[in-house]
């Protein structure tokens, strides 16, 4: 049975691209193989390294003019990119060289609170402004807008009435440790290589 090999994106913390490296970490057919940032302090870089797991730092130019990040993914070839916390639009170039091979998580139930702008604390706000009675996850394949792609996997979760964001974070970060690996581990096996 081939390898499969995956490339974490992440800009932040990296607390979801450690818990999945930490899933696969047993497995002998699914390897994680680089964590990617465009933020040279992303905490994710430092979680890689400390699971040696590769890392590479791709400037926003590297992604939109001169095609550093493409050609390194044309390079590795992966079977799966996970975006896990990361803040830039994929470009065209990259969705289509891996079609239905990029999938992102979103804390909220899409389409609801998705969109440019919508990530981390500001979701949660949202969510809580809006008065909502439940929140959760959203996990889908990535395309050219921003959580717009074909929902894969969604989980809920309730928004309490004294909720803050952190609470509310609390929970949706949960139900991402529970759930993404799992869903990422479903698709990745039955890729075609």
């Amino acid at each position: 049975m081939k390898m499969k090999n995956i490339i974490i994106f992440a800009s932040g913390s990296g607390t979801n691209a450690e818990n999945i490296i930490r899933f696969f970490q047993s497995f002998d057919n699914i390897k994680i193989t680089y964590v990617v940032s465009n933020r040279p302090d992303a905490m994710a870089l430092k979680r890689a390294e400390k699971l040696n797991v590769g890392t590479k730092i791709f400037s926003k130019d590297d992604f939109y003019g001169n095609n550093r990040a493409f050609n390194f993914l044309l390079r590795e070839q992966p079977d799966m990119i996970v975006l896990a916390g990361f803040l830039l639009l994929v470009p065209a170039d990259i969705i289509k060289a891996f079609p239905r091979r990029i999938i992102n998580i979103h804390p909220a139930l899409l389409p609801k609170f998705g969109g440019k702008g919508m990530y981390g604390g500001n979701v949660h706000h949202a969510v809580i402004e809006q008065k909502e009675t439940e929140s959760g996850i959203t996990i889908h394949y990535v395309n050219e807008k921003y959580d717009d792609g074909d929902i894969i996997f969604q989980a809920a979760c309730p928004v309490l009435p004294n909720d803050t964001c952190e609470t509310l974070a609390a929970r949706i970060h949960e139900l991402e440790y529970v759930h993404f690996p799992k869903v990422i581990q479903g698709i990745v096996e039955n890729i075609i290589v």
